[in-house]
């Protein structure tokens, strides 16, 4: 939905051209599949205006049939000097005409429990399925399914939508009074306006739409070979990866250069190849009350640093990898005592604690090439093979100190476009790394982190 200025919603959008091409568009500042040569694939781009509000939306259709799949994303264009306010701009619509006979399946849960396969009758209603919480979230996931009601995992008919995005998420399911079906998905219309001055332009998140005849097990084969070839990038997408300890568990935030050493020599000898310390390694952090945002080396705890920790691994022939929240920072820190301002915050209201912690504001450019500074250096400084890079706590208080009163309610995605900001500049740069998602375990699995992460610590549920 576009509001002109505080007048009116009411567009007409008329289909003014279209053309088919081999080429799949890239999306400005988001994650994306893409194609490469010799890939069965065509782009329809459908242009349609609105002469009243000067608004031209393209609608971008990438069929592949290599990967059984279509990609749909929109794109906005301001081309009047007057600016109007986006407040719903969902990425994907699918109708089933005088159809109705399906189940909606989604995956609820909750920390440490995600993704529960849960399964209901559409019904005569509107189903949402939905993240607020500025991420994709462990209570539901942005992988929704229309099922015919005999389908299993091995036989019967699935539509799926799976949005390539890690914010907060939208997918709406409605029966209307004609016995027709409506299945859309795409960014939170929640507390979202997005002020598109003349001139500029807006992109929506990719939707990968797949079709099986051969349950939910062809679905799912589908998913796994597109992102497997065709989303994650880089050396890592093809490699197998490394079998790894973390010492997480084993001593928490109370551990010395022995303690690490005893871990590695037991690994080592086990066939592990990887040690990975985590949190507790940086700033003053003995406890999760202090100490996140300050990302250089507690020497002392460890004495010789990290090039120490990483040869006496490498003595056990196991690589090196670190533990980072770069996304978090602790009242109780450096970094806080000198940018207080840097958080997600309302200056009206006081802040909301979570894990002891406060969100910094990646809406925020500066903040971004903090994050990018220190996080490079310290990669830059030691022989580190692997970035476990987690995110323990969701949003409140979304405002930004820097955007005007009418910009407010573009704070949780101009945040997630600048978190893809600071991973592509990251893993661009740092090629011989691999990167591993985490939030909590699989509070942001989704296909978004894939694209710079092709790797998820699915779970904190270890067991």
């Amino acid at each position: 939905m576009i509001r002109l200025g505080d007048v009116t919603s009411i567009t007409k959008f008329i289909v003014e051209s279209f053309k088919i091409c081999d080429e799949k568009p890239e999306l400005k500042g988001l994650p994306s599949t893409y194609t490469e040569t010799g890939d069965q694939s065509e782009t329809l781009e459908v242009t349609l205006n609105d002469e009243k509000s000067g608004v031209i939306v393209k609608l971008y259709y990438t069929v592949s049939e290599d990967y059984n799949s279509i990609t749909r994303h929109a794109l906005y264009e301001n081309t009047k000097e007057e600016a109007v306010f986006i407040e719903t701009a969902l990425s994907a619509n699918v109708d089933f005409y005088n159809d109705t006979n399906f189940d909606l399946i989604h995956f609820s849960g909750a920390w440490a429990r995600e993704r529960h396969f849960t399964r209901v009758n559409v019904g005569k209603a509107t189903n949402v399925i939905e993240s607020k919480r500025g991420s994709s979230s462990h209570m539901q996931n942005p992988l929704v399914l229309l099922a015919r009601p005999e389908t299993n995992d091995l036989s019967g008919e699935v539509y799926s939508m799976n949005l390539v995005y890690s914010g907060s998420f939208k997918s709406v399911v409605e029966v209307n009074s004609f016995n027709s079906t409506r299945f859309q998905m795409g960014v939170n219309d929640f507390d979202f306006k997005w002020k598109l001055s003349g001139g500029d332009s807006f992109t929506t998140p990719e939707v990968v739409m797949v079709y099986s005849n051969e349950g939910f097990n062809g679905m799912s084969n589908s998913y796994h070979r597109l992102y497997r070839e065709r989303l994650t990038k880089g050396k890592f997408r093809d490699l197998e990866r490394p079998v790894l300890i973390n010492n997480w568990e084993a001593t928490y935030f109370n551990f010395t250069e022995e303690k690490l050493n005893a871990i590695g020599k037991a690994a080592g000898e086990l066939g592990v190849e990887m040690f990975v310390l985590d949190d507790g390694w940086f700033g003053v952090r003995n406890s999760d009350e202090s100490g996140l945002g300050d990302w250089f080396v507690n020497k002392e705890k460890l004495v010789g640093g990290l090039s120490k920790v990483a040869a006496d691994m490498k003595k056990e022939n196991l690589e090196f990898g670190l533990w980072f929240e770069p996304e978090m920072v602790s009242p109780d820190s450096d970094l806080y005592r000198a940018h207080p301002n840097w958080i997600l915050h309302t200056p009206s209201h006081s802040r909301t604690m979570g894990r002891g912690q406060c969100v910094l504001d990646f809406s925020r450019r500066d903040v971004q090439d903090y994050i990018i500074k220190v996080v490079g250096d310290i990669l830059r400084a030691h022989p580190i093979t692997y970035v476990k890079w987690d995110m323990n706590r969701n949003m409140t208080e979304v405002n930004s100190e820097l955007l005007s009163n009418d910009r407010q309610g573009e704070v949780t995605h101009r945040y997630i476009i600048g978190l893809y900001r600071v991973l592509r500049k990251l893993t661009d740069e740092f090629t011989d790394i691999l990167f591993e998602s985490c939030s909590g375990g699989g509070g942001r699995f989704d296909p978004g982190m894939l694209y710079y992460m092709p790797q998820t610590w699915t779970s904190d549920d270890t067991d």
